[in-house]
């Protein structure tokens, strides 16, 4: 595991943020002139090389015998919630406005704290609840096209 700055996970998430951010710009230049569906699998080529050759070099890789059934299970379904998304955001970034889309797409954000609570029993305070509040309202406010 890193050490230092990187080895807390608040860095990740503001790295994971700032490429999310250049994602819904650098893909609402490259769906201009094609399908939505097309510039996703690209983009996912993209990211299976980039990620096979980060475990390749960083020695990560496991034996997939040594991976259970139930990881199996939950990491599949999580790739197949994964397409489902990139092809629902290149879509509505193809119709819609970067500036708009983004925004409605982050209230992944919402979904992931009423999930959690929910499925995994994540315990949130009040003041928590009231800035995923916030975060709903605020992008409802930034889409809107007023």
């Amino acid at each position: 595991m890193p050490s230092g700055l990187f080895s807390s996970w608040l860095p990740w998430a503001l790295l994971s943020a700032a490429f999310a951010a250049l994602t819904a710009i650098f893909a609402k230049v490259g769906v201009e002139n094609i399908s939505s569906d097309f510039a996703t699998l690209i983009r996912t080529i993209v990211i299976l090389g980039v990620t096979a050759t980060i475990v390749a070099a960083t020695g990560q890789w496991q034996s997939p015998e040594s991976v259970s059934a139930k990881t199996y299970l939950f990491l599949v379904l999580s790739g197949l919630a994964t397409g489902a998304s990139w092809l629902c955001y290149f879509r509505a970034l193809k119709l819609g406005d970067a500036a708009r889309v983004a925004p409605i797409d982050k209230l992944s954000i919402v979904l992931v704290a009423v999930f959690g609570a929910t499925f995994l029993s994540e315990k949130l305070a009040a003041v928590n609840w009231f800035g995923v509040a916030l975060i709903a309202a605020g992008a409802l406010l930034v889409a809107y096209k007023g």
